[in-house]
């Protein structure tokens, strides 16, 4: 049986994330580039890539960008945009790379980490972040903070793209956070599509323990991308900074 994240990343969601622009990634990656101080040239890994947003943003600031991901269709999207052609894209799970490593850093964004079911598959991710970074790498990772997740769920939502009815169900679950979608045709001119998210919510301590079990060094944690320090309450994500010793 297939998982949720082989099922959920393909035409569907073009539709459901459409909103997610270029510019809000290029903002985005402006502040990381200052975080990790790294020269034009380096060796960035954009580990669960998607539709290439980040990295193309960080392609176009000069470094030397591959973006790795699941989905063949997302991949698709990101070799059709202008200057895909500068970045190497691949197709892989994330806990198992067909690469040497030796990168400058590793970015994992837009909460692209907390798809499995057990906490080993989890740190299987890090381990591979590890495996990728050369000595005295750096990596973020741009989580959800579930403790601002759970005080600003919004039960359920609807929303329309073109035809497209977007009916999303949100709530907390056995440690998850979890979403319905259910995509309908206004007209009626195709069959309702529904599918459900599945994130595991992990605390900052969490965490910590993960981090140091794949043997990577957490230095600074952030509460957005706008310098924020990251406040346990009120932040809307936990962006973790560190590196490979």
């Amino acid at each position: 049986m297939s998982e949720w994240y082989e099922k959920c990343f393909g035409e569907d969601y073009l539709i459901v994330y459409r909103h997610r622009d270029f510019s809000g990634a290029r903002h985005e990656v402006e502040s990381m580039i200052q975080w990790l101080g790294l020269p034009r040239g380096a060796k960035v890994l954009d580990l669960c890539c998607g539709m290439g947003r980040h990295s193309l943003a960080l392609s176009r600031a000069g470094y030397e960008v591959t973006g790795v991901d699941l989905s063949e269709v997302l991949l698709r999207e990101a070799r059709a945009q202008t200057g895909a052609e500068q970045i190497t894209w691949l197709h892989s799970d994330m806990r198992e790379l067909p690469l040497a490593g030796g990168f400058d850093a590793v970015v994992n964004l837009f909460t692209s980490f907390g798809y499995f079911e057990e906490d080993e598959e989890q740190i299987k991710v890090l381990k591979e972040i590890c495996r990728m970074l050369k000595p005295g790498g750096r990596f973020i990772i741009d989580f959800l903070n579930p403790a601002y997740v759970i005080r600003h769920l919004v039960p359920h939502s609807v929303r329309e793209d073109g035809d497209v009815q977007i009916d999303e169900t949100r709530r907390i679950e056995e440690g998850y956070v979890k979403k319905n979608i259910l995509l309908t045709s206004k007209a009626g001119s195709a069959p309702a599509r529904k599918c459900q998210e599945r994130v595991k919510l992990y605390t900052l301590e969490d965490f910590r323990k993960m981090l140091d079990a794949a043997g990577l060094r957490l230095d600074t944690v952030h509460g957005g991308y706008d310098e924020e320090e990251y406040d346990a309450e009120s932040s809307a994500r936990m962006i973790f900074m560190g590196g490979r010793p």
